[in-house]
């Protein structure tokens, strides 16, 4: 059994430096990234097995992404090659907070997901568990396999894992990924958003308040991540935790770090939703060793 992590992998081209302005970036340096991805790696990386369901172009930086992953032990066996279409990129620049801004290139993501999903039910068959986030909700393809795959780990009892990961830059309008994911919280085993996203989705300022008002939209268990403040989760079990200290370079990836490891952790118990806060330490200690680097890997 594999925690299956639906998603993108792309290519972060990173200006390792803060800036004024987007426009005065001189330079970048290649990562390996994509939400998803990110997670599928820090699970392997925590002692769990992790396989990443989606797609890379037929093309050097595609063969670049799938060797990293394979690297990392990450089975990428529903992960197809697909040919004539470019592997996307994102710009990632920092402004003074160290906070990325994210500028996403060509349209690879739908046909790399929707080639993917082929593999869907197999890999929903070997599944321990089910993560997913709201950026493959943005498009027609990714969100149709998306809310497939929703429903397919539902009616096999498989533990739902939703981080929403909103990224505003990515939406028409803001009140549409907040609907959508309220939505989505309904039958997940564990929700985990950032401070902000909180805010958004339950309109209530108190991390902890917000993490149970998370679980009255359907969430078995609800973490909300407050940086070097460490994470509180309300639910089905009970924690707050603060974050080892670092010097941190970048946060790119904690988000998706934290999950990871979180997501290894949940398993690691059996999936007992009251012994969740065990896997809260090594989490935030995963999402803090991001924040070391300027990539998310």
């Amino acid at each position: 059994m594999t925690i299956v992590c639906l998603g993108e992998a792309i290519v972060d081209l990173v200006c390792e430096r803060e800036l004024e302005r987007a426009e005065d970036a001189d330079a970048f340096v290649p990562h390996r990234g994509g939400a998803l991805a990110n997670t599928a790696v820090a699970i392997a990386r925590a002692g769990g097995d992790a396989a990443l369901l989606g797609g890379v172009g037929d093309d050097a930086w595609g063969r670049w992404l799938r060797r990293g992953l394979e690297a990392e032990d990450v089975h990428c066996g529903w992960m197809p090659t697909v040919s004539g279409v470019p592997t996307p990129l994102a710009i990632v620049t920092f402004g003074a907070d160290r906070e990325p801004t994210f500028a996403v290139y060509g349209q690879g993501i739908g046909e790399t997901m929707r080639s993917g999903g082929r593999y869907l039910s197999e890999a929903m068959a070997e599944a321990s568990a089910l993560v997913f986030n709201s950026n493959t909700l943005v498009g027609e393809p990714e969100r149709r396999l998306t809310l497939q795959a929703r429903r397919e780990a539902l009616d096999r009892g498989v533990p739902l894992l939703f981080d929403p990961n909103i990224r505003p830059n990515r939406w028409q309008a803001l009140e549409t990924p907040v609907s959508l994911c309220r939505e989505l919280c309904d039958g997940a085993f564990c929700v985990r958003v950032n401070r902000e996203e909180a805010r958004l989705m339950t309109a209530i300022d108190d991390p902890a308040s917000a993490a149970s008002a998370l679980c009255g939209l359907g969430a078995r268990i609800a973490v909300v991540t407050l940086g070097p403040e460490g994470a509180v989760m309300r639910g089905a079990a009970s924690g707050e935790v603060g974050s080892p200290r670092v010097d941190v370079v970048a946060p790119l990836g904690a988000g998706d770090a934290f999950m990871g490891a979180l997501a290894a952790g949940l398993e690691a118990t059996g999936w007992e939703a009251d012994r969740a806060a065990e896997a809260l330490p090594a989490a935030t200690a995963a999402g803090s060793a991001a924040c070391a680097s300027w990539g998310a890997q």
